[in-house]
């Protein structure tokens, strides 16, 4: 049964926040969900929550973005800039402001915090293990977050709800709106897994597209650690041809792009026509200097990224950027929740692509 909802969006979420509050807005007949919250600061560095209104048996829906580099506080007279832990600690003061007042609270977290340090090969510690329990103990009843590092990470908390969602449908429609000349079959287009960990969404993606999978594997220094991992020696490929067809390069992440750039390189070389880069976040944590050098050589052809997490005004500006919108997704998600209705479908959206690739192909 549809019951009120109350929309907190924490300024690192302001953007996309704010769509989605208009999207709801649309289709309730006017009502707005959003209530104010601010996380003001002291100039010891400390900060407090304040929520403007009472979510008192509110169906509340709180949206963080954890990795919004661009805002910044003043400690002791000097300018920090927001790290992933100031915003988590944000999204906790939240969750405490609400003091056990609302009905139910869902934390949508697109990038899930700490998703990365997922488990541990020596005496390492947890995080986001720690992170999810945290959340549950708090009074979480559910998280939202998006393709995952690692989905297993559920299994921390087995009592609480998370929904680890795809974006796969929102990637499909992209391209097949951007490139109406694409051939869906085996011999003209190919997915590819950059490494090991991208494998299942490669395989997911190809099975629906009913085309080729190849998939490449990290050589790796196992006797050095270089900036928390051990370095990569070399891309080594394992696939069919790839003479003459487009290609796909599925990830969850872009960090600083090397591993990307060096497949695309690669695929090129190899024969690939066209080079296609998917990924759900954009961080770009090394700018964009090395992916404007890559595409003047002809390495790739567009990078698909969502919006999900803070884009720069720099990357948006790029004619090889493509922004992939998830802002009426997650309305639909928060929309069903609300209405009680079951978000499988929204979730798992398989039945919708292959849809999709036949009315491309002229199945139907």
């Amino acid at each position: 049964m549809q019951g009120d909802i109350g929309l907190l969006v924490l300024d690192s979420a302001e953007k996309l926040g704010s769509r989605i509050n208009q999207i709801l807005s649309e289709w309730r007949g006017g009502e707005n969900p959003r209530i104010q919250v601010e996380c003001p600061r002291f100039s010891s560095g400390e900060a407090k929550c304040i929520i403007r209104e009472s979510v008192r048996d509110l169906d509340v829906y709180i949206l963080v973005d954890v990795c919004n580099h661009s805002l910044t506080y003043r400690m002791f007279g000097e300018t920090n800039h927001m790290s992933p832990d100031d915003h988590y600690q944000d999204l906790k003061r939240v969750i405490a402001a609400c003091n056990g007042k609302a009905k139910r609270i869902t934390v949508i977290m697109p990038f899930l915090y700490e998703g990365r340090q997922h488990r541990k090969t020596t005496r390492e510690s947890l995080d986001c293990a720690l992170m999810l329990r945290e959340l549950e103990s708090m009074g979480v009843h559910s998280i939202i977050t998006f393709d995952a590092h690692d989905p297993r990470m559920q299994n921390v908390v087995p009592l609480m709800s998370m929904e680890n969602v795809s974006p796969a449908l929102q990637f499909t429609q992209a391209l097949l709106t951007e490139y109406e000349d694409l051939v869906l079959d085996g011999d003209h287009l190919m997915f590819i897994a950059p490494d090991e960990g991208a494998t299942e969404r490669a395989i997911f993606l190809a099975s629906l597209f009913e085309v080729s999978l190849g998939m490449f594997y990290k050589r790796r220094d196992y006797t050095r650690i270089v900036n928390g991992s051990n370095p990569v020696i070399a891309h080594d490929f394992l696939g069919g041809s790839l003479e003459g067809k487009d290609v796909v390069v599925c990830d969850d992440m872009i960090a600083s792009g090397g591993s990307m750039l060096d497949t695309a390189r690669q695929l090129k070389e190899m024969g690939a026509k066209r080079v296609f880069l998917f990924s759900t976040f954009g961080l770009f944590t090394s700018g964009l200097e090395k992916f404007d050098k890559a595409y003047a050589a002809g390495w790739f052809d567009r990078v698909f990224t969502t919006n999900l997490v803070y884009q720069t005004p720099e990357l948006l500006q790029r004619e090889y950027y493509y922004s992939v919108h998830i802002d009426r997704y997650i309305a639909a998600l928060i929309d069903t929740l609300n209405r009680g209705g079951s978000i499988h479908d929204l979730t798992k959206p398989a039945k919708r692509i292959r849809r999709m690739v036949e009315l491309f192909k002229g199945e139907e």
